[in-house]
C-alpha cells in the first residue's frame, strides 16, 4: 500500500508517542481521602476498601507526611464518629473541639502547606444515616439543614480548613455558607461544592467506612442526591453553586459519568473535580486481588480517564499508590 498519511507512524516509538501525549497524570491532580477516628496507635481494617484504614490522629499525622513526601498537596477528611455523639440534630458536627477540627489543627500544626479539605455534610453526625436533619416522616429537610451546616462550616474554617466541601446536596447551602464566610471574615476559605453528586449505588463501602450504613438502613438519598439517568438536571445545578460562591464543582461519581465531567468543565470552565468513589475503588482493588487486571496499570488508565475527561483533580484512595507509581515513572 502507498499512503502519505500512516496514523501508526507516530505510535511506532516510544519518543514520538510521548511527543504527542495530549493527557498526563500528576500528583498534583490526586486528592487523598483520610478516614478518621478516636483513639491512639490505632487503626481499623475496612473490609470492603481492602487497603484503607480508619486512623487515629497521630497515624492519620503519619499518612499526611506519607503523602507530603509524595507531592499530594491536598487531603480531604471523613470522620468516623462515635454512636454515642449521634444525635437527630447533629450538634457534634459544630463541636469546636470535635475529632475534624482538632484533626484539622493537628495538621497544619505540622504541615501548613498541606491543602485541608474537609467534609460538610451531616451523615456522619445523625442517628439515621441521612445527610440532612429529617422530619416526622423521614424526609430530609432543607432549610433546617443548611443552618447546621453554616455552624459546620464556620467550625471547620475556625479551626483552620482551607476548603470547605458542601456534600449534602441541600439547595442553597452555598451561598448561605458563603455570606457567613464572609461575614466571619474568612474570605479565603474556599468553597468546593459537591455540584453533581448522583444517587449512586456505589457508595456503600464509604457508608461501611464511616459507620453511616447501619443507620441508613433501606433508607435511601434519592430526594436530595441527583438521578443518575439526567445530565442536563447537573448544568442546573452546577451553575447554581457557581452563582452563590463555589470556587470549584464535584462531580461525583466519576469513573461513570465522565460525560458530566467532560460536559461541565466545557461549560463553566470552572475548577472542576471529581471523586473516584468506594465502589470504583473496590472493584479496582477487587479485580486485582483476583490477578483479573494489572493493578497499577488499570488504575492509573482510570484516573487518566478522568484527568482526559476535564478534572483538574481527582479524589482517589489510590492516592498514595498513583503518587508512586507517577514517581517512579519519572
Amino acid at each position: 500500500m502507498n499512503l502519505i498519511n500512516r496514523l501508526r507512524r507516530m505510535r511506532s516509538d516510544d519518543f514520538s508517542r510521548a511527543l504527542m501525549r495530549e493527557n498526563r497524570l500528576h500528583t498534583d491532580d490526586l486528592i487523598l481521602p483520610l478516614f478518621i477516628m478516636e483513639g491512639d496507635a490505632k487503626s481499623e481494617q475496612i473490609d470492603s476498601m481492602p487497603g484503607v484504614e480508619r486512623l487515629s490522629l497521630d497515624l492519620m499525622l503519619k499518612k499526611v507526611e506519607q503523602a507530603h513526601k509524595l507531592n499530594i498537596n491536598s487531603i480531604v477528611l471523613f470522620p468516623v464518629v462515635d454512636a454515642a455523639l449521634k444525635s437527630d440534630k447533629a450538634e457534634e458536627s459544630f463541636n469546636d473541639n470535635g475529632l475534624v477540627q482538632r484533626a484539622v489543627r493537628e495538621i497544619k500544626k505540622e504541615f501548613n502547606n498541606i491543602g485541608v479539605i474537609t467534609d460538610i455534610a451531616l451523615d456522619p453526625y445523625t442517628i439515621h444515616g441521612q445527610d440532612g436533619l429529617v422530619d416526622k416522616n423521614g424526609y430530609v429537610l432543607n432549610d433546617q439543614t443548611v443552618d447546621v451546616l453554616i455552624q459546620q462550616a464556620i467550625s471547620h474554617a475556625n479551626a483552620g480548613a482551607d476548603v470547605v466541601a458542601p456534600s449534602d446536596m441541600m439547595d442553597g447551602r452555598i451561598g448561605a455558607i458563603r455570606n457567613a464566610l464572609e461575614q466571619e471574615n474568612f474570605k479565603n476559605t474556599k468553597i468546593l461544592s459537591y455540584a453533581a453528586k448522583y444517587a449512586s449505588s456505589f457508595y456503600g463501602p464509604f457508608r461501611d467506612a464511616v459507620g453511616s450504613k447501619n443507620n441508613l438502613g433501606k433508607s435511601n438519598k434519592e430526594t436530595y442526591q441527583m438521578d443518575p439517568a439526567n445530565s442536563d438536571e447537573a448544568f442546573h445545578e452546577v451553575e447554581q453553586d457557581i452563582l452563590e460562591g463555589a470556587d470549584m464543582v464535584m462531580i461525583k461519581p466519576a469513573g461513570l459519568y465522565l460525560d458530566i465531567i467532560s460536559k461541565i468543565k466545557e461549560h463553566f470552565m470552572k475548577p472542576t473535580l471529581a471523586y473516584q468513589v468506594s465502589g470504583e475503588y473496590a472493584m479496582l482493588k477487587a479485580a486485582s486481588k483476583n490477578n483479573w487486571l494489572n493493578e497499577k496499570d488499570s488504575v492509573l488508565e482510570s484516573l487518566l480517564s478522568i484527568k482526559r475527561a476535564g478534572a483538574d483533580g481527582i479524589l482517589t484512595y489510590y492516592a498514595i499508590d498513583a503518587a508512586s507509581w507517577i514517581k517512579d515513572q519519572n
